[in-house]
Parts: structure tokens; C-alpha cells; sequence
């Protein structure tokens, strides 16, 4: 974890499913200060952009030192608004690896030759911009650690998560039965394991339509393919 502030790992990510799989040693983390590599007496990290322009911008020779200086294990991810949309695929993909170093941004950014000469990937949380890299860097492993082998008590459940079928997930039900006048869905009550499965899927396929047409397109199109 390439950062201007250390301190902010590993955060929430030292609590609940994670920190207790963080404590097993399932999977570690290193926050490596950037400005530990300033060579000025002032540590500085940053200068005015080329070409004028408000804000500064992150200087590729302290972060090529950083980098450098925290190993080469796994992929390098920049967070940045302008990257390649965070999904579960790409999530998937990277829990998968070795590892991964995530670089995290500040001011109005970093110097593009050190993306270029490091083969950064270019990763974005999401159409909107924050203050730096670290909450969506904080985001995006969370999504990773939870993959991880041993660190959901049940795997299965993984399996039927929103996205893991190209649907967002069916509405979820427990105890009490009715609630200020509202009931569970009688079809969850009749422990018919196949009418269950084709109600959750027929829900599934309804909000994901409703809420995400890019998702329903992208889910009719790849079944129409596997049906050809």
C-alpha cells in the first residue's frame, strides 16, 4: 500500500471478518509512507503541473523510489477516477494473485510516466471523485479479502452474491415471520428447494432489470449466447 498516510491502514479492514483473518495471517498488509522517498529536506512530494492548471501533481521520481522500495509482488493498481470501473471480475481476478500493491493518490494526481514505466492498472471505485486513493483503495480490498480462502466461514454463500452471475442479489428474509403487518414471501416457507431457487432468480433477474440495465443487457445478451 503505496500512501501519503500510513496511518490509515488497515482501518476498517482490522475489524470483523478481516481483521480476524488479518490476525490468522490469511493475508497481510504494509502501508509504505511515499514521502519517506522525498529526498529534499522539506519531503516534498509534489510539484506544479506542466502546462499551468490548478492543484499539483504527485513527482514520478519519489514515486518510482516508493514503489521500487516496496517489492514487486503482484500487479500495481493506481486509484483514479479515470480507471477501468472496480467489478467483481476484476476482484476475482485479483484475489486470485500473488498479491497486489495498490498506489494511492493525492492533490490532482500523479505523473503520468510513472504509470507508463510501471505497467500501472488504472482501477476507479466509481463515478465520483474523493480526496485520495486510500477509502477506494480501502474499498476495493476489502472486496478482495472476503474471497480469500478461509476468510467466509461459508463459501457457498459467495456463490450468490450480487454480480457473481451477472444479477444483482434476490431480497433476503429471517425471523419474525410478519413485521408491522408485512409477511415473508409464502414460497421461503414451503421448503421446496426448486420452486425457492426459480423465485430468487425470477427476483434477481426483476430488480437487476429495474435498477441496472447495463447488468440486465449484458445478462441477456450472454444468455442468449449460451442458449445458442
Amino acid at each position: 500500500m503505496l500512501t501519503l498516510f500510513p496511518e490509515m491502514f488497515p482501518g476498517p479492514l482490522g475489524l470483523s471478518l478481516a481483521g480476524r483473518a488479518l490476525e490468522d495471517g490469511i493475508w497481510s498488509i504494509e502501508a509504505v509512507d511515499i514521502r519517506g522517498f522525498a529526498t529534499d529536506r522539506h519531503r516534498n512530494v509534489d510539484d506544479s503541473p506542466f502546462g499551468g492548471g490548478a492543484g499539483m501533481v504527485m513527482r514520478p521520481d519519489v514515486l518510482d523510489a516508493a514503489i521500487r522500495g516496496a517489492g514487486a509482488i503482484g500487479p500495481l493498481v493506481y486509484m483514479t477516477p479515470r480507471g477501468r470501473r472496480l467489478d467483481q471480475a476484476l476482484v476475482r481476478d485479483l484475489a486470485e494473485g500473488p498479491g497486489v500493491r495498490v498506489l494511492c493518490g493525492r492533490f490532482e494526481g500523479v505523473d503520468q510516466r510513472v504509470l507508463e514505466a510501471h505497467g500501472a492498472l488504472e482501477v476507479s471505485a466509481g463515478d465520483f471523485v474523493l480526496s485520495g486513493g486510500e477509502p477506494a483503495a480501502l474499498l476495493m480490498l476489502d472486496a478482495i479479502v472476503r474471497l480469500l480462502p478461509g476468510v467466509v466461514g461459508k463459501q457457498e454463500s459467495l456463490a450468490e452474491e450480487s454480480f457473481e452471475w451477472g444479477l444483482l442479489e434476490y431480497p433476503h428474509y429471517t425471523r419474525p415471520q410478519t413485521w408491522e403487518g408485512r409477511s415473508v414471501p409464502e414460497v421461503l416457507l414451503s421448503g421446496h428447494h426448486e420452486k425457492i431457487r426459480a423465485w430468487r432468480k425470477r427476483q434477481a433477474e426483476e430488480i437487476t432489470r429495474l435498477r441496472r440495465p447495463d447488468l440486465w443487457d449484458r445478462y441477456v445478451a450472454a444468455s442468449k449466447v449460451s442458449e445458442g
